[in-house]
């Protein structure tokens, strides 16, 4: 019997071809648009997903079901020994704490690490996690070591539209106006657990320069060290539109070439909620124990 299961949900940006190649398992994500019940990379596509949105659709996020959670976790402890379970962060979902409350039925074969990632902060997690798995450590030191290092990380991300933060209430209707005629392009950021506001640009080539000069400066101060001994991981992430985003991706790596590289479109339960062509830069640390 193998010993650990490595257990992420689709807010990873891991598709299931991809899992399975990586030697790794994903819960889908569901989804209610107009009524009905879709899966992430399940029976929902990107396109699928976008073209709905595009479309006014009526879509809203939800967390998996207890059953279903708990029929994933059943079928993996058929093959192995504990379950490493990375959802996404209890700051931005439900699932972690719903899943934490049922691990407590698993006598500790179930550890649900809360370590504040999404995306493609949240991927490199899941790699770490197996990595770690590989290396001998149990379970619950996997956790441990994922949940001390769960702030060494930053996401910066931009918006080409407004309409879903006025859509979600997170800004009025006469800001959202204000905003498209004046081009204006918030900057978010996630550092830890929380979506905020980070700045304003006209237009999303500012948005950009702002985003990366953000990145720089983290790279300048929280991970100084390790931005100098080239152990920090670069990444990138987009709502839809990759034509755009493979020329985002071409100026981080013109940028920091010396640095290992990967992006993936951003989950979709985020991107309903920012909407169509968005852009993000992000870095994380590496892990300690994972470094050869």
């Amino acid at each position: 019997m193998n010993k650990i299961a490595i257990l992420t949900d689709s807010n990873s940006g891991i598709t299931q071809a991809e899992a399975k190649k990586i030697g790794v398992y994903v819960l889908p994500m569901p989804f209610f648009i107009d009524g009905e019940q879709y899966f992430e990379d399940i029976n929902l596509t990107q396109e699928d997903f976008y073209e709905k949105l595009k479309n006014d659709a009526e879509i809203s996020t939800s967390q998996p079901s207890v059953g279903e959670m708990q029929d994933k976790w059943d079928e993996l402890l058929k093959d192995y020994e504990e379950i490493v379970f990375i959802p996404m962060s209890s700051g931005l979902s439900g699932t972690c704490q719903t899943a934490t409350m049922l691990a407590d039925d698993y006598e500790g074969k179930v550890q649900v690490v809360d370590n504040q990632r999404i995306s493609v902060t949240m991927r490199q997690s899941v790699l770490d996690a197996y990595q770690l798995a590989g290396k001998g450590y149990s379970a619950k030191e996997i956790k441990e070591i994922l949940e001390r290092d769960k702030m060494e990380s930053s996401i910066y991300i931009t918006l080409e539209t407004l309409k879903y933060l006025r859509k979600g209430g997170r800004i009025t209707a006469a800001a959202a106006a204000v905003g498209t005629v004046l081009n204006i392009k918030p900057v978010l950021q996630i550092q830890g657990e929380k979506l905020d506001a980070f700045a304003k640009s006209r237009g999303k080539a500012s948005a950009k320069k702002i985003m990366l000069k953000a990145i720089q400066a983290d790279l300048e101060t929280r991970f100084k060290d390790a931005y100098e001994a080239g152990k920090v991981h670069m990444e990138a992430a987009y709502t839809g539109n990759e034509e755009e985003a493979k020329e985002w991706a071409a100026l981080i790596q013109e940028t920091y070439p010396q640095l290992d590289f990967n992006m993936n479109p951003l989950s979709l339960s985020v991107a309903c909620h920012i909407g169509y062509g968005s852009l993000a830069v992000a870095v994380s640390k590496y892990i300690p124990e994972c470094e050869d």
